[in-house]
């Protein structure tokens, strides 16, 4: 059997696998790859030379993003588990000149709202709580009945946002805490926007209780929570939850990670530390793009929460309703038109962070920048698209 004929052999055969295990993906580890090896590695060869060909497209493309001044930041993208290609591009300090690095720590905003989701699931799986554990039974003050940690996960508490309340209610001169959030609720009893499980309404309040809620249980600081169970385990050495505790001050500038700036290049101005950082759980993590893939992995193969658990956190939470394009999960959106697709994207005071990923045809895409403008996820929405047969195939007619 001749060369084309081994070429025409892998392409069937990564296109038949493609259509088996496109058509419903079940949540369960991927087996090892079946050994077959022709002569002159074909199979495997066709697709180190795409993993190389997609690498070189995608740095093409952001660095020319990055002279246009549209991406600062790192990024990340995984097929099949495996990191096919990472960038860096930027600056961490636009004054100085200091370039970013793979390891740098950008605040992931609300995407940290899954690692909060992932911080009440493992609580969960060590039998410390339910789901449809009403907040009461652990925060037995809080003047709101009827609010299931589902609820809260989903986004259908129908809470009031707790930033509004801080802003009227708390010296913004003077860092507030978790603890200090639901005392302002105890105290001042805002009305909700509605009943429990009578609507949806994205919420930071939401979040910021889990976070109150695993305090509570564990006796830790979320932060603490978070790196004994998640970072640690993860080793993702370059993660940490930022926050002001026992802090009385807000310091100038925040003195980890990489600083977020509101503009690039010749107009950077770089983001000062703001009261509301003490709020943990609904944003202030802080990670690279290389412990995020980490954390993709440890959701690829359930070992840092179940598989049957991850795939009700990957389920809608609500209704599907023509008003709303997208659902809500525990910590993630579900992309509605997409099979199997969760993301979540995240903004503040600097910061803009994007995870996405595409369970049905096992990919993922993460971009983090610090710079608050200019990068849209319409283009790793576009990346992701791409269809992989044919760009397979594409490489095949080159090797002809």
């Amino acid at each position: 059997m001749n060369k084309k004929a081994y070429f025409i052999i892998a392409i069937v055969l990564v296109s038949y696998f493609a259509f088996v295990f496109g058509k419903k993906k079940e949540m369960v580890a991927k087996p090892a790859l079946v050994q077959y090896v022709a002569p002159d590695s074909l199979f495997f060869n066709i697709n180190d030379i795409y993993a190389e060909n997609k690498k070189k497209e995608l740095d093409k493309r952001f660095s020319r993003l990055n002279k246009k001044g549209i991406f600062n930041g790192t990024v990340i993208y995984i097929d099949n588990g495996e990191e096919i290609y990472k960038g860096v591009y930027g600056y961490a300090d636009f004054r100085k000149k200091d370039s970013l690095n793979i390891e740098s720590a950008f605040q992931l905003a609300s995407v940290s709202k899954m690692l909060t989701a992932t911080a009440i699931m493992i609580l969960k799986e060590e039998g410390k709580l339910d789901i449809d554990d009403t907040i009461t039974k652990f925060i037995p003050e809080f003047p709101y009945y009827g609010i299931s940690l589902r609820l809260l996960l989903t986004h259908r508490s129908g809470l009031s946002r707790y930033m509004s309340l801080a802003d009227k209610y708390w010296d913004p001169h003077k860092p507030i805490n978790n603890e200090e959030v639901v005392a302002l609720f105890v105290k001042h009893k805002p009305s909700p926007y509605f009943k429990p499980n009578n609507g949806f309404h994205y919420c930071n309040t939401n979040y910021a209780l889990l976070a109150s809620v695993v305090e509570r249980i564990s006796g830790k600081t979320f932060d603490a929570f978070v790196k004994e169970k998640i970072f640690d385990p993860l080793g993702m050495d370059n993660s940490f939850v930022y926050n002001l505790n026992g802090d009385t001050t807000i310091s100038y500038q925040i003195p980890v990670g990489v600083p977020g700036y509101k503009h690039g290049g010749r107009y950077a101005r770089k983001m000062g530390d703001y009261y509301l950082n003490g709020v943990m759980g609904d944003k202030g993590v802080y990670a690279s793009v290389e412990d995020l893939y980490k954390y993709n992995t440890a959701l690829d193969n359930g070992s840092i929460v179940s598989l049957e658990l991850l795939e009700e956190a990957f389920s809608p939470g609500s209704p599907r309703h023509r008003g709303r394009k997208d659902n809500y999960g525990f910590g993630w959106r579900i992309k509605d038109g997409m099979d199997s697709t969760v993301y979540h994207f995240g903004w503040w005071k600097g910061f803009r962070a994007f995870y996405i990923r595409d369970m049905k045809n096992d990919r993922a895409i993460i971009a983090l920048t610090n710079t608050h403008h200019g990068f849209s996820s319409s283009i790793l929405w576009d990346i992701l698209k791409e269809n992989k047969s044919e760009e397979l195939l594409e490489v095949y007619n080159q090797l002809k």
